[in-house]
């Protein structure tokens, strides 16, 4: 969506990816999705996840200035390399589940994790990309928008019931996991209703080559009960996750921040543009309710 083009930060002389959109071009409910990705990408900051340095706008265009990664796609490493030692694929793994753990601290769930949403820097490390289907997940809710690859897609977002984020993105993990080490996908058919069979069911091969103890991890994520599902403090925990070397880079674990807190004191002091991206956010449908909670002393 939109023209990318390369420039310079005149302020930090980074190089930067410059992402153009059209806003006359888009319907009312893609742009809706494109502040979306904004404001939630505005809300990470982490190693392994595409940095959002600033967005700039005027009538007709959006000008979304990116962290610049020369790698391309983990799906076009794949497609040279094949499928992946334990080593790399355990590297990989392990940042992109970095990233994850961050946003889901956040309670922000990315819901559309493939190979092609991963880019790759020029160490070849990971940067999680493309936000535009995530969602802010409030603790005690469910979501409930259909979204995401069938590849890659968990069981309960296909039957299309109501489902937890969070175990939604454990369960394209696992399959993300398994393509590294397979070099083909779990769950794959020229006919899409029998795909989506397939991935209902949840029946897959592991192949002898994998290790016995990924073998485990792998039918721990891709696990048809989200309830049974692994969560991602026990993939943290799980023995081939942990097992590692001096050489292999360490975890990164949730930054903690502290957030001041401001009292409004009446409903002309919100502020129209937080408002739009916090609705935008999908997780506050009521506006009336919105409003009554910024103008309470308690905190949301």
């Amino acid at each position: 969506m939109g023209l990318v083009k390369t420039g310079t930060h005149c302020i930090t002389g980074r190089k930067v990816a410059v992402k153009i959109v059209n806003k006359e071009k888009l319907s009312e409910s893609v742009l809706q999705k494109v502040e979306r990705e904004i404001a939630i990408m505005k809300l990470i900051e982490h190693p392994n996840v595409l940095h959002l340095y600033d967005v700039y706008e005027n009538k007709k265009y959006l000008y979304l200035l990116l962290e610049h990664v020369s790698g391309g796609e983990l799906f076009d490493y794949l497609v040279r390399k094949g499928r992946l030692m334990a080593k790399e694929a355990r590297k990989f793994f392990r940042q992109i589940i970095s990233a994850l753990d961050f946003c889901h601290a956040h309670n922000i769930c990315h819901r559309d994790l493939k190979p092609e949403n991963l880019l790759l820097d020029d160490r070849n490390n990971i940067k999680v990309a493309d936000f535009g289907m995530a969602s802010l997940q409030v603790e005690g809710s469910m979501l409930e928008t259909s979204c995401g690859s069938p590849h890659y897609a968990c069981p309960e977002v296909i039957r299309g019931e109501k489902y937890d984020g969070r175990k939604a993105d454990v369960w394209s993990c696992g399959v993300i996991l398994y393509a590294l080490l397979v070099g083909a996908l779990p769950f794959d058919d020229d006919n899409l209703r029998n795909l989506l069979e397939k991935v209902k069911k949840g029946i897959f091969h592991i192949p002898h080559f994998v290790p016995a103890d990924c073998q485990n991890l792998l039918r721990a994520m891709i696990e048809v009960d989200p309830q049974k599902r692994l969560s991602l403090s026990e993939i943290f925990k799980h023995p081939w996750v942990a097992d590692s070397s001096k050489t292999e880079l360490e975890l990164e674990l949730p930054m903690a921040q502290v957030v001041q807190t401001y009292i409004i004191p009446s409903e002309e002091n919100i502020d129209s543009d937080v408002f739009r991206h916090m609705t935008n956010l999908g997780c506050f449908k009521d506006k009336e309710k919105l409003v009554r909670e910024l103008l309470s002393p308690r905190q949301l």
